[in-house]
């Protein structure tokens, strides 16, 4: 006789929230995550943001087939009663399927190592630069040259922390480490928490960590009501001072891009003097750091006068500013919401919530893959040179659907991104409910 299944509710489920009593739902079936959420490899933010829910498509989208078999040991003995999968789950569901048995997951290309090479072209020349030639208009060139270096290594970072880039694990570790921590100064342990909850949450104006960036920016009126970052855990005031930089932020935003690498290496060292979180193999990551911290400033101390020294790093900086820009046009003019991401409506969030920039084959390394961002956001372990292959069976599920398919120019996004800061800029400067006004905001808005 076949044993009897025991059921809940959604409701039930729902109540199975809050750290310590975790519970998810994967096809139907309950798993009791509540002590894995400290040793899951993608933190514990995802977890936390999907428990007390289904959360299938989100596993589909983040996990190998090979992940599968290790769930029977979460299984708590319940089934979701109320289980069902729309149409569009359905679709997405197979899409994932087709690609896999396509073998579009293992085929990744030469394009690692086509860009590990220019990596190290970049750098040698830039170094060759500082040391060898003593023209200035040669070292302005060199931080340029370095600038590049750090959007290439970017991407590598990048893809490295979505899927196995490398031939073994151990080398795709040193990869992360290289090019991540050595190279950029960018700790992967930092980008790998963060960018982990903005594909969970993308477009959370509460839990997307990259829509969070008060007082300097808001993207939406709907963060002037002081929300809470359950990212950062803090609250996200909207003061005098957040008022003004807002108000001038579509004035701001290409400057401050410029300078944007200085708040990722702030970051990177918050989490890894943290004691709060727990931070694997946190050793290496600081000894990444270090070594980037020790190569930058000697070849920056190598060029002969302070004025040229600033204007290398003042240089390297702008350029790799170009990155910010891109992750920014991305996501800063599309759909954003308030509260905790949903498991049931994956698929239409993640294409609400981005934008592809059109661009020609050969400008594909420009933009590290990311051009295709709703390809990226639906299929993140997908290698990028996948990616411009699979967007047309993308398309035709958006329009299946009736479900939006952002895709712009570099140049349009720009000007979206732009319109979107001003707009919320302008609604900044009218708000109706108006905050203590400093002394700086009344000089430069006496006469509007």
């Amino acid at each position: 006789m076949a044993e009897s299944k025991s059921y809940i509710t959604s409701d039930e489920l729902k109540k199975h929230n809050k750290p310590g009593d975790l519970w998810i739902s994967i096809q139907g079936k309950i798993y009791d995550v509540s002590d894995w959420v400290k040793e899951h490899p993608g933190g514990a933010f995802p977890l936390l943001n999907l428990s007390g829910q289904d959360a299938t498509d989100a596993f589909v989208a983040f996990h190998p087939g090979t992940a599968w078999k290790f769930l029977d040991k979460f299984f708590n003995g319940f089934y979701l009663k109320d289980y069902s999968v729309s149409e569009v789950s359905k679709d997405y569901r197979k899409l994932v399927y087709e690609f896999n048995k396509m073998g579009l997951f293992e085929q990744k290309g030469h394009g690692v190592l086509l860009s590990m090479c220019f990596m190290a072209v970049l750098f040698c020349l830039s170094v060759y630069g500082v040391l060898c030639c003593e023209r200035v208009l040669v070292h302005l060139i060199c931080g340029g040259l370095m600038g590049f270096l750090w959007i290439q290594s970017g991407w590598i970072g990048h893809d490295s922390g979505h899927y196995q880039v490398m031939t073994t694990r151990g080398i795709n570790r040193f990869a992360q480490i290289l090019s991540g921590n050595c190279l950029a100064g960018i700790s992967i342990a930092w980008w790998k928490w963060n960018h982990n909850a903005h594909h969970i949450a993308c477009n959370s104006l509460e839990f997307d960590p990259d829509l969070q960036h008060m007082p300097f920016f808001a993207v939406s009126p709907k963060l002037f009501n002081s929300l809470t970052s359950y990212f950062y855990e803090r609250k996200m005031a909207f003061d005098s001072v957040a008022r003004f930089l807002v108000s001038n932020q579509h004035w701001t935003f290409y400057p401050v891009m410029c300078f944007a690498r200085i708040n990722l290496f702030a970051q990177s060292f918050i989490l890894l003097s943290s004691s709060k979180r727990s931070v694997p193999r946190r050793g290496q990551e600081l000894l990444g750091l270090l070594v980037f911290w020790i190569w930058y400033p000697l070849l920056v101390s190598c060029l002969p006068n302070w004025g040229e020294r600033l204007m290398f790093v003042v240089a390297s900086f702008s350029v790799t500013g170009i990155q910010h820009v891109q992750f920014c046009l991305n996501h800063f003019s599309t759909s954003v919401y308030v509260g905790p991401p949903t498991g049931h409506d994956w698929f239409e969030k993640q294409t609400s919530g981005t934008l592809d920039i059109l661009c020609p084959s050969w400008m594909d390394w420009f933009h590290g893959g990311l051009q295709f961002q709703t390809e990226h956001h639906l299929f993140p372990r997908l290698p990028r040179c996948q990616l411009r292959k699979i967007s047309p069976f993308v398309k035709e599920l958006c329009k299946k659907h009736g479900l939006p398919y952002n895709a712009a120019s570099f140049w349009e996004a720009n000007v979206m991104t732009c319109k979107t800061l001003r707009n919320a800029a302008l609604q900044a400067r009218d708000f109706t409910k108006p905050v203590p006004k400093n002394l700086v905001w009344e000089a430069v808005n006496t006469h509007g």
